[in-house]
């Protein structure tokens, strides 16, 4: 993307465009509306908690990006609105994926495909690739699949909206794995010689008692 958006421009979007798709009658929004969307704890990862002048400062931002409007719609009440489809022409199916990615981050297909769905029907896991498909087509590209994580069967998709994405994580992760490994088997081998120990203590307890129960007898 020519434009970056930093972390409350990505959630103040991706709270419109939920909105829009999810509760059209009350689009589009107000401040105190889209404050509470962008904070609301449910479909959102991370959970965030901006003050108005936080979401103001993101909008600012958003209108001179031309990526949201202030609607003329609401009477005296200021409303706002995205301005995705009049600026690329994305479909709602492409909208919607591209929300969640937003929202929520980084997701598999059938991540997607599952939590998409209160905003966009799709048929199967192959409809939600196609859109996928044609958002990584575009130039520039607003998506990209991300290399397969170690442990996980499906590759995830990240928006481009707020820049590429660091991999260091993800390159990072294999070794990661080896340390955790290698401090399993440590951590395995210290318990083992711990309970050879152990046995070898009440084996001697043992003897001891059968001896004192001799001296007795």
């Amino acid at each position: 993307m020519d434009v970056i958006l930093n972390d409350i421009e990505l959630r103040v979007l991706g709270s419109l465009i939920e909105k829009e798709l999810t509760t059209p009658e009350y689009y589009p929004l107000s401040l105190n509306a889209l404050v509470n969307a962008c904070n609301q704890k449910s479909n959102r990862d991370p959970v965030l908690s901006l003050d108005e002048d936080e979401v103001i400062g993101a909008l600012d931002s958003l209108r001179f990006k031309q990526f949201a409007l202030l609607s003329g719609m609401g009477g005296r009440v200021a409303k706002y609105r995205h301005a995705l489809v009049e600026k690329f022409r994305y479909s709602p199916a492409e909208l919607s994926l591209l929300c969640e990615l937003m929202v929520r981050g980084p997701q598999t297909v059938g991540e997607l495909r599952t939590r998409a769905e209160r905003m966009h029907h799709f048929s199967d896991l192959s409809e939600v690739e196609s859109v996928l498909d044609e958002l990584m087509a575009r130039t520039p590209a607003v998506v990209a699949r991300l290399p397969r994580q170690p442990g996980r069967k499906e590759p995830r998709h990240c928006q481009l909206f707020s820049g590429e994405p660091d991999l260091s994580a993800v390159e990072a992760a294999p070794d990661t794995a080896r340390i955790r490994s290698g401090a399993d088997q440590e951590k395995m081998a210290r318990l083992e010689e711990e309970i050879a120990g152990l046995r070898q203590e009440v084996a001697g307890l043992r003897q001891m008692v059968a001896d004192f129960k001799k001296s007795f007898e």
